[in-house]
């Protein structure tokens, strides 16, 4: 039987031979079939034909260079061939291979099927080509796959394709809901051709549950360490402040696969790196990736190039991730499907899902019932909620299924750690700083915008030359946020003591925007903070006096909050009634007192705008889905949020970036928001990041915003 070499499935650099690829997702299907519940002979099946159609010419001179004259979908053509496919399994295999890259109408690119048969007249005729030619080799490839093949008259493939329009029209019309055969498949092909010829091998350790017996350790100095977290009941809520054992509690309470979410880069690396030195001993072969903008710059130190790209990939034994990537299930986001497939039924970690505006308090409401709607086991820990948030909660995932959790008052009591002191302006600040630094203190500086932590670091380097110093947030170079990130947690590839910043035993000074505050295990001397909500406020508190041990309970070290501005741009991203109302119950000169905080954090949020997603969610309040079947929701989530949904570079490293691998792209790429730099030209390879001028970024500094806006377009060099 001829395997036809010479027909290739991808391009260069690996050039994967149609045959080969065809494999590789046949292997990957039955795996996470066989995993997921489905019926593995025929997810196997559709694996084969998905991508038989790349055999026709067009597609063939398209991976050489050659442009085509019109649109040409390869899944079309692989459906040509569906009248090889016994007629009870047909339905099903066209729902897995007709959309496993395009929505089938209202494709951003209006290149689905349905809207290609609304602009392009020929749509058939195109795709067919020299169909007596080419098909031939085609029926010799399914041949090595032991499918039964005979000779398609050209009128049998019109008719498969007439098929599968009625098919398609019929499913857009009358359904609502998702198709998880098309998120199988999907999942399948994805991890196949990331893995390519070591896709066998990579698939023996998924969908394998992790052994958390790590997190079973006791300690009088984590109360939650001594409480049970047996229980029939499905889900948690804790609420506990920072250091009381929320992590291990949390764990274990989880019976299987585990998803942990946290809101912020930085977070969310040191979590991964946490869990792999901590479970690494009881799961000397376990997956655990971390997912995030740059994840795939994030790896253990004997991790290689394919752990690195699984990242997105279904099976992971742990996966660490944001809850805006796990939101995008319910607002119907390109790929929903396969993460659908992924997650459901597993235990999902929300911890601190503290939020700051009406939208993203309804995406988190909105995520936690589309995943109990999907069978998941939802474990929510938290310092900071208030309490209308939290009986929204437990009213959506009702109260007779969740064992809640609290410290005792008593045990509050023992998590004073510090003294808040109020100040008019960064002004008053310099004398606190200079006695801290004089005194051999960490510092730790917090602004709620980019430009002034830029501003405030400035000013830092010229009045203290020789304290160590550094500066995080999140508009740098990828490489620039990992270096420092890595320099601030203080520990080397060995997790031994570097003897900066976070393990420094002489000053530093560290200022940062808000990705320092949740679950870094960082803890300075003293905190310069701009006031932020009083939830995110605490967050950053956990920052300062963090380590826990007999010698420090009682003992505080100083907070100091500086009042809020005057105006409403000043205060963003925050609203300045908020801010107001946060600083005012916050205490001056005394000892923030944990048993206080609930009633602190209520008295500022005394009522929360649940905000209506309705229109832009796939998944409705009622539990049904108005997105129709084999099609995507909007990129609302990334507008509303206003999430860094496109990356620049700088011109300097634009030949670096042509010519480098998928990590040395990223590496180089900035995030950034769309309407920050649409104005510049966009390269055409890697992911289109945005062309800058290099004097809008700063090694030490970062993306300077200013720079951007005075930049004359038109002088940039394309």
């Amino acid at each position: 039987m001829n395997q036809h070499p010479e027909i290739k499935a991808k391009g260069k650099p690996e050039w994967t031979t149609l045959f080969d690829h065809l494999m590789h997702v046949k292997l990957a299907i039955k795996k996470i079939a066989a995993n997921t519940g489905f019926d593995v002979p025929k997810a196997a099946l559709a694996a084969i034909f998905h991508d038989i159609g790349k055999a026709h010419p067009v597609f063939q001179a398209r991976l050489n260079g050659e442009k085509s004259e019109q649109t040409f979908r390869h899944e079309i053509t692989s459906l040509f061939f569906l009248c090889l496919v016994r007629e009870d399994w047909r339905d099903d295999t066209i729902e897995m291979i007709v959309a496993h890259h395009k929505s089938v109408r209202k494709d951003p690119r209006e290149k689905g099927i349905l809207d290609l048969t609304n602009v392009e007249s020929n749509v058939l005729e195109y795709h067919l080509g020299d169909w007596e030619t080419w098909s031939p080799a085609a029926l010799e490839i399914l041949e090595c796959f032991d499918i039964e093949t005979r000779p398609i008259s050209r009128r049998e493939a019109e008719d498969m394709y007439d098929y599968v329009i009625v098919f398609c029209k019929r499913k857009v019309k009358k359904e609502r809901g998702y198709s998880e055969l098309r998120g199988l498949l999907m999942g399948a092909d994805h991890f196949a051709s990331a893995m390519i010829d070591k896709t066998d091998m990579k698939l023996e350790n998924l969908f394998v549950q992790p052994d958390l017996k790590f997190f079973n350790r006791t300690s009088e100095m984590y109360p939650l360490s001594l409480y049970s977290a047996d229980s029939e009941l499905l889900h948690t809520m804790v609420v506990a402040s920072t250091g009381a054992g929320k992590t291990d509690f949390l764990f274990r309470r989880c019976r299987g696969r585990v998803f942990y979410t946290l809101p912020f880069q930085a977070s969310i690396n040191a979590m991964f790196f946490r869990l792999v030195n901590n479970l690494e001993k009881d799961n000397p072969t376990l997956d655990i990736r971390v997912l995030h903008a740059a994840s795939s710059l994030i790896e253990k130190e004997d991790g290689d190039r394919e752990d690195i790209v699984l990242q997105r990939h279904p099976g992971s034994a742990i996966k660490v991730l944001t809850p805006y990537q796990l939101a995008g299930i319910a607002l119907g986001s390109k790929g929903f499907e396969a993460m659908i497939v992924d997650v459901k039924g597993c235990d999902i970690i929300l911890d601190e899902v503290h939020t700051y505006s009406a939208i993203s308090q309804a995406i988190v409401l909105k995520l936690i019932a589309v995943l109990k709607s999907l069978g998941c086991r939802l474990h929510i820990g938290t310092a900071t909620m208030p309490s209308v948030l939290y009986n929204r909660i437990i009213e959506i995932l009702g109260a007779e299924r969740v064992l809640e959790t609290k410290l005792s008052p008593e045990e509050l009591g023992e998590y004073d750690r510090h003294t808040i002191h109020k100040i008019a302006d960064w002004e008053t600040s310099k004398s606190i700083v200079k006695n801290a630094v004089e005194a051999g203190q960490k510092v730790l500086i917090v602004c709620n915008q980019v430009k002034s932590a830029q501003d405030v670091f400035e000013k830092i380097r010229l009045e203290y030359p020789d304290v160590d110093a550094l500066l995080l947030h999140s508009k740098m170079k990828r490489k620039d946020r990992k270096q420092r990130e890595k320099e601030l947690i203080g520990l080397d590839e060995n997790a031994k003591p570097t003897g900066r910043f976070n393990t420094a035993d002489d000053a530093c000074i560290v200022v940062s925007t808000q990705v320092v505050e949740v679950s870094l295990d960082i803890s300075f001397d003293l905190m310069v903070t701009e006031c932020a909500p009083l939830d995110a406020l605490i967050q950053r508190f956990g920052r300062v006096n963090r380590k826990r041990h007999k010698e420090t309970i009682g003992k505080t070290k100083p907070i100091y909050v500086i009042a809020p501005p005057k105006e409403e741009k000043e205060a963003l991203p925050y609203d300045l009634p908020i801010l107001q109302k946060s600083y005012e119950v916050l205490p001056d000169g005394n000892v923030l007192h944990e048993r206080d905080l609930q009633g602190k954090i209520d008295s500022v949020f005394t009522e929360i705008d649940f905000m209506k997603i309705e229109e832009a969610a796939a998944f409705q309040s009622d539990g049904t889905w108005k997105i129709a079947p084999l099609t995507n929701g909007t990129a609302w989530l990334v507008e509303m949020l206003e999430i860094d949904s496109v990356t620049c570079i700088v011109e300097s490293d634009t030949a670096i970036y042509r010519d480098g691998n998928y990590q040395q792209r990223m590496e180089l790429e900035i995030p950034v928001r769309y309407w920050s730099v649409h104005k510049f030209p966009r390269l055409e390879y890697g992911n289109g990041p945005y062309q800058i001028p290099n004097e809008a970024y700063n090694e030490e500094l970062g993306l300077l915003a200013a720079e951007l806006k005075h930049t004359n377009v038109n002088h940039q060099i394309s």
